[in-house]
């Protein structure tokens, strides 16, 4: 949890949760897991209990107190519809976000079907953007959950990308972030899968995010695609 943050799409993060578990290759060498696990059974550390999931009641009100307007990503170290989450908690953390209305709140979910099975307990402000997390051709079935369900911004998560996507149906999408793995055991990203998406991006009218190339060291790597950074934001948000 951080007012700032070294994600490329967003300016802050917000662990009302943290810790998860595996649902999809996508999963295989998650950054969160990596980073939390570091810390199992370090005494009055935050991830003392690794990336064990955690309930944080007390950091519910957190974005209430930062007054500056911010892109705001939940959960960076979580997934907010996992299973041992409860619908009640869920529904608290979609009341901040609507009194917090001055900043936009970034959600992020492997669980579609959860998502859909809640959709109509949750209150969808204008400043809450819901997303899906679409690795492979063989996960592009959770765009239709998040298709029906009743949020203002919707967008697609397509990182790490583990190989070319065709004829994907951006119908209702506002966004789509790219972005290869990185650390030590990548998979690695090949230039023609980001043109593909950048591709139907343009003809659809989607705004295009490309994140990185990954690797093992992804700062050296960068994030130029066909020599430029591809920082499109959806239509009417800052």
């Amino acid at each position: 949890m951080s007012l700032t943050s070294e994600i490329e799409w967003t300016d802050a993060t917000w662990n009302p949760v943290t810790g998860c578990t595996k649902i999809s290759p996508g999963c295989a060498n998650c950054y969160a897991e990596t980073f939390a696990e570091r810390f199992r059974g370090v005494a009055g550390h935050p991830y003392e209990q690794g990336f064990d999931l955690r309930i944080w009641p007390e950091r519910l009100v957190l974005p209430l107190s930062w007054k500056k307007p911010k892109r705001i990503f939940v959960n960076s170290m979580s997934d907010l519809f996992h299973k041992d989450v409860p619908v009640e908690y869920v529904k608290q953390v979609f009341d901040v976000m609507k009194k917090a209305h001055w900043h936009q709140f970034q959600i992020l979910t492997k669980r579609h079907e959860r998502l859909l099975e809640m959709d109509a307990q949750l209150e969808w402000a204008p400043n809450i953007w819901m997303g899906v997390s679409v690795e492979s051709r063989d996960y592009v079935h959770r765009i239709d959950f998040l298709r029906k369900t009743g949020a203002n911004i919707k967008f697609l998560s397509v990182e790490p990308l583990l190989g070319p996507i065709e004829d994907l149906n951006l119908d209702g999408i506002d966004w789509v972030i790219v972005g290869g793995e990185s650390g030590r055991r990548v998979r690695p990203l090949q230039p023609e899968w980001v043109g593909l998406i950048r591709d139907q991006c343009r003809a659809a009218g989607v705004a295009f995010f490309f994140k990185q190339w990954g690797g093992h060291n992804k700062k050296k790597a960068g994030r130029i695609f066909e020599g430029r950074t591809w920082d499109e934001m959806p239509d009417g948000t800052r």
